[in-house]
């Protein structure tokens, strides 16, 4: 018997019913077959959510299910964020050698670069791409001298950052939030860190 919720394949629903959300985000990995990633990949390519898009890459980027290597391919071009761009690398790097893989990390490493100069603050994403479920997992099972200089350049830009913008979070191997500093603490720091420097 299918443990896949028929919300998620009603075509008619609306995304943002609160149905719909708990069915997708009580969704496991484990839970899904074949059958059930082209209503996922409908709903990825329709929504405007990006939770949703971000929720549907992490529960399908362990699948070797061989048509999934389209999907991932879009995903990796459609996405903004650095992160959601690793999660669909991740996915990618099931059904790809090498070298194809280095091709687009050296593109993302090239648009790292360009992120701390138009956004030298952005330690939400650092942590992300830091995390357990991202480039370091990538490092661990291939090995790849392009994915372990990727990383290598995340931590040497994160290291630049003032202090106070470090350590208020990680995720961890299911890219699950794990928060490092309360909302209170974190607060504190960044707003005496632009108070200090009248940003």
């Amino acid at each position: 018997m299918s443990r896949f919720p028929k919300i998620l394949s009603d075509e008619k629903l609306n995304e943002r019913h609160i149905d719909f959300r708990n069915a997708l985000y009580n969704l496991e990995s484990g839970d899904l077959t074949p059958e059930n990633f082209e209503s996922l990949i409908r709903i990825y390519t329709t929504t405007k959510q990006i939770d949703y898009r971000n929720r549907i890459l992490k529960l399908l980027y362990n699948q070797t299910y061989p048509k999934l290597q389209s999907f991932f391919e879009l995903a990796y071009k459609k996405e903004r964020y650095l992160d959601m761009k690793i999660y669909a690398l991740r996915g990618l790097a099931l059904f790809s050698e090498e070298k194809d893989i280095e091709k687009l990390v050296n593109k993302l490493k090239v648009t790292l670069a360009k992120r701390e100069q138009t956004t030298p603050y952005n330690y939400q994403e650092y942590e992300l791409l830091r995390g357990k479920n991202a480039l370091p997992f990538l490092v661990e099972k291939y090995k790849y001298t392009s994915f372990k200089d990727l990383l290598e350049q995340v931590n040497e830009q994160y290291d630049r950052m003032p202090e106070a913008f470090k350590g208020h979070f990680t995720t961890d191997e299911n890219g699950e939030t794990v928060n490092l500093k309360t909302a209170e603490e974190s607060s504190k720091l960044l707003r005496d860190f632009f108070d200090q420097n009248k940003i």
